[in-house]
């Protein structure tokens, strides 16, 4: 007999919603053929098996060119096919994903200062980089009561929905800009959701020097985050998640341990 799982952190707004509120990157002079291949690739963000028709429909193109660069993708092991027909993210993407993860200095140089502030608080603790308009979690420390939240390490968030987007923003001028660019579509009830919000928060933040967060990007979740800063922009962020009461029973008690492990980090951090 199975049991049902609950999830302690409802979500108000689908799991793409870092997909569709980042608009995509294209370079001057680059590749078409390039181009549409990684556009292919990021079919599979948010979902884990598709068809040829289905990767020919969503970018518009003949189902023979998504054909073709499936195969070839599939044959440089960027992609696999499945017994049904249906296409996946290959190995190959995973090897090269470790190979960035594990090469990655500031995750390098922050790891031990995790692992103590998470025996410190008891809490999750999450590193977070921008990227473009939003936030990728490049490390985590779960908590000891095994709550899962967000699922994976890799797992990418708009900027306004998380207290690390915020504290990156506020002292990230391209970030700022690239979510404002990129509007606030609504994730969970607590999600910032205009331009004004927006500054108030920043504001907030460059004011207090830590950034707090209720049911941005989980309904019941609360995360606090203190930016990283090198030569006074920030690269990066540490934080805390949890369940809400324990958050903000504990947020005077964080708040300085977030901050002498954000300062440490950014002295031994060389970009």
């Amino acid at each position: 007999m199975t049991t049902a799982t609950h999830d302690p952190f409802p979500q108000t707004a689908s799991e793409d919603a870092w997909c569709t509120s980042t608009p995509k990157r294209a370079a001057a002079g680059g590749l078409r053929s390039v181009g549409t291949a990684l556009d292919v690739l990021e079919c599979f963000a948010v979902d884990s098996a598709l068809g040829v028709s289905d990767v020919a429909r969503r970018l518009g193109v003949a189902k023979s060119t998504a054909h073709r660069v499936l195969s070839t993708l599939a044959g440089r092991g960027f992609v696999e096919q499945d017994a049904n027909g249906l296409y996946r993210l290959g190995l190959h993407l995973y090897e090269l994903g470790m190979l960035s993860h594990a090469r990655n200095g500031l995750r390098h140089v922050a790891l031990p200062v995790m692992q103590a502030v998470a025996e410190q608080t008891g809490h999750t603790v999450n590193l977070g980089v921008p990227y473009g308009a939003d936030v990728v979690y490049i490390e985590r420390i779960e908590s000891m009561d095994g709550v899962r939240i967000l699922g994976h390490s890799g797992r990418r968030q708009p900027a306004h929905c998380t207290s690390s987007g915020l504290a990156i923003a506020a002292f990230n001028p391209t970030v700022e800009h690239d979510r404002r660019e990129a509007g606030f579509p609504p994730k969970a009830r607590g999600t910032i959701r205009r331009a004004s919000e927006w500054d108030a928060a920043l504001a907030d933040v460059r004011r207090r020097g830590h950034a707090v967060l209720h049911s941005g990007s989980f309904v019941g979740a609360s995360s606090v985050a203190v930016p990283i800063r090198s030569r006074g922009m920030a690269v990066g962020s540490i934080s805390v998640l949890g369940p809400t009461p324990l958050i903000d029973a504990d947020i005077r008690r964080v708040v300085p341990l977030l901050t002498a492990a954000a300062n440490r980090i950014a002295k031994s951090y060389v970009p």
